[in-house]
């Protein structure tokens, strides 16, 4: 073959679209795309063995080899796969956007032949090799009889050499010179990281050699096999027994080394069918592929055919905090390649709680790769997964609701998020919704009745919760950030519920009206509040003095006052926040209590009407700190009073003893 030069062609219709520069927006997916080639160019020829156009002799394995020499600043991807002569170098290389697998498919379609896992669409991959690259190079030879092994070479991606190459072993052979900003990003560990993020489930095994790395590891293991050599023969000389013999032994040991593994995973476990996979399996694959030490939760195993292709895992992990929930990754592979963590057009965001992999061979990906087209299909694909999960909460419930309430500390967050975020996954899981009692157990809104009641703090509103105990009210926990939001929003998809906080009323008797105006009267004059509401109920002797009570609108207003509050910041021009958010609590007198009869008296008595007035605030601050609605500084004044009142208390009965 005579040395050949010329320009590379650019067929402007298949390349204006793709030619930005977001083509190819991470550096190092030049290398995901280079080695999908090579398993590319493996599948086509395992394709023509299955279809009898080749013969692949039972004792060799189709592989990938990447080298990476730091000296030579070189890197190299190899396959042994289909190759190519020189004429479909000219096609497929020197035509960017001509795909040599569209290619490949239409020749052998007559033959039952599919795009099923063959990579690469677009004839776009071998050129995000001058992403880090000077000079890149092809060695290739084709599987065909008498075929002549080509070469082909370029500095800028446009301009080129051809001619034969001395290449003896089928397939192709890339050979990446570093450019100085390749040389600053690649190392051998960044090569590691990067294959380890995109290649770990390639259909092909996948061998790495850092030329420059093994070669010293393999000089000081010499160095240490002399040494352990040199050792071995002073002690079978003190032991008198065959020197050299046991020299030699430890020089072996020494420098014997395990065969050498692929650093992929062929046969990931979404390829296997449900029914064959174990439990351990699962647990074993999910601490591989997510790095994380504990079991999962549970998991959803996708495998259809129809109407799409789809296979995957998805995970339900254990989750410490709410934050690390909006921590997860869902890993979406492309013929088992990796495309991206976390693609919300495939993914709704309330998913992202899930860690999992999601194999898709008919995703409209783009030319890199990295981002989605079709959005009819990819919103099919989208909903058929929110159904799975949906369907599988739905049967852990039925099948399981043990299991099921234990696991809700982990999702209940995530199902909450999910309903308000997603309308099919909330008329899907609506029933299934649990609410932890104060008492640990874990009902639904159903079994709850019409009105959910709820505390937002159980430990600290303990005086409310003890008076519904004795009513035998169920009493709900509703302590997380998206309770509020979730509230209104299953009052207003679910007609009829309505949530009410445990102290919107107490359910006590009607106290004697002639108590209301003198106890109305004592208590606004102690604490300043001119328009303080209170009622006079019959609450039993062994509750609380007095006790607070809220609307549940009123507090809900208040949660959005607080909102407003942060968004608006501070300025002159303020609004006046208490007339559009107004505050409506009532302070309820329980009259049974022997306290409360007697500070009325003690108001009554000339000269005792500041010390009544001193316990009348003290009483209202009390209901306060149990309510929740005490104020940090009032709380500090709330403390000292308590001192003061105490030391009274110790002075006078000193008093009385003597």
């Amino acid at each position: 073959m005579k040395q050949e030069q010329g320009q590379i062609s650019v067929n402007t219709e298949n390349i204006f679209p793709i030619i930005r520069k977001w083509l190819y927006s991470d550096r190092d997916i030049f290398l995901r795309e280079l080695v999908s080639n090579a398993a590319d160019a493996n599948s086509k020829l395992r394709r023509l063995d299955s279809l009898g156009e080749f013969t692949l002799p039972e004792d060799e394995q189709l592989t990938i080899t990447i080298e990476y020499d730091s000296d030579k600043n070189e890197l190299v991807i190899e396959d042994n796969g289909i190759g190519m002569t020189a004429d479909e170098v000219r096609k497929y290389i020197n035509q960017i956007a001509f795909s040599g697998v569209m290619d490949f498919v239409e020749k052998y379609k007559d033959k039952g032949t599919e795009t099923e896992g063959i990579i690469g669409h677009f004839g776009l991959g071998f050129y995000s090799a001058f992403m880090v690259s000077d000079k890149v190079r092809i060695d290739t030879l084709s599987y065909q009889d008498g075929a002549e092994a080509a070469s082909w070479e370029s500095e800028d991606g446009m301009s080129y050499t051809m001619d034969t190459s001395d290449r003896s072993a089928r397939g192709s052979r890339i050979t990446l010179s570093l450019s100085e900003e390749g040389i600053e990003f690649i190392n051998a560990e960044k090569l590691r990281e990067i294959l380890d993020k995109y290649c770990s489930f390639m259909p092909y095994p996948i061998y790495f050699k850092d030329i420059v790395g093994d070669r010293k590891k393999a000089e000081q293991a010499a160095k240490d096999a002399e040494e352990k050599a040199k050792k071995a023969r002073e002690e079978a000389k003190e032991k008198d027994e065959d020197a050299d013999e046991a020299e030699q032994k430890a020089r072996e040991e020494a420098l014997a080394t395990p065969a050498v593994q692929p650093i992929n995973d062929t046969t990931p476990l979404w390829l296997k069918k449900p029914n064959d996979c174990s439990d351990d399996e699962y647990k074993a694959f999910y601490k591989k592929a997510f790095k994380d030490y504990r079991d999962p939760l549970f998991w959803i195993h996708l495998n259809l055919d129809y109407p799409f292709r789809l296979q995957g895992i998805l995970y339900f992990p254990k989750t410490d905090n709410a934050y690390e929930s909006l921590e997860g990754r869902i890993k979406i592979y492309y013929n088992q390649v990796f495309v991206a963590d976390n693609i919300k057009e495939i993914i709704p965001e309330f998913l992202f709680l899930l860690k999992g992999t999601i194999d898709c061979p008919d995703l409209p990906l783009n030319v890199s790769r990295s981002f989605l087209q079709n959005d009819a299909y990819v919103n099919k694909l989208s909903s058929h997964i929110v159904r799975k999960v949906a369907d599988k909460l739905n049967q852990l419930f039925k099948n399981d609701r043990e299991a099921y309430e234990k696991y809700w500390k982990d999702i209940g967050v995530f199902v909450k998020y999910g309903m308000m975020r997603d309308d099919k996954f909330n008329d899907k899981v609506s029933e299934i919704v649990l609410f932890k009692t104060v008492d640990g157990k874990h009902k639904t809104a159903k079994e709850l009745g019409d009105t959910l009641l709820y505390t937002p703090d159980p430990k600290q509103q303990v005086a409310y919760v003890n008076m519904a105990r004795k009513r035998d009210l169920d009493v709900i926990i509703m302590d997380h950030e998206i309770d509020n939001h979730f509230m209104s929003f299953y009052e207003h998809k679910q007609n009829g519920k309505q949530f009410k906080r445990v102290d919107a009323e107490l359910g006590g008797k009607e106290g004697s009206s002639d108590r209301l105006e003198p106890m109305t009267e004592l208590f606004r004059k102690a604490t300043g509040v001119e328009k303080l509401e209170v009622k006079v109920q019959s609450l039993g002797e062994d509750s609380l003095p007095a006790m607070i009570i809220e609307s549940e609108e009123s507090r809900r207003m208040q949660e959005m006052r607080k909102q407003f509050e942060n968004l608006q910041g501070s300025g002159d021009d303020q609004p006046d926040i208490d007339s559009m958010f107004p505050l409506q609590q009532t302070l309820v007198i329980n009259e049974d209590q022997r306290l409360t009869s007697r500070l009325l008296t003690l108001s009554e008595l000339p000269g005792r009407e500041e010390q009544a007035k001193t316990l009348a605030l003290h009483v209202y601050d009390l209901a306060r700190l149990g309510h929740g609605s005490l104020t940090a500084e009032d709380m500090a004044t709330f403390l000292s009073r308590s001192a003061e009142l105490l030391t009274e208390l110790a002075e006078a009965e000193g008093k009385n003893k003597a």
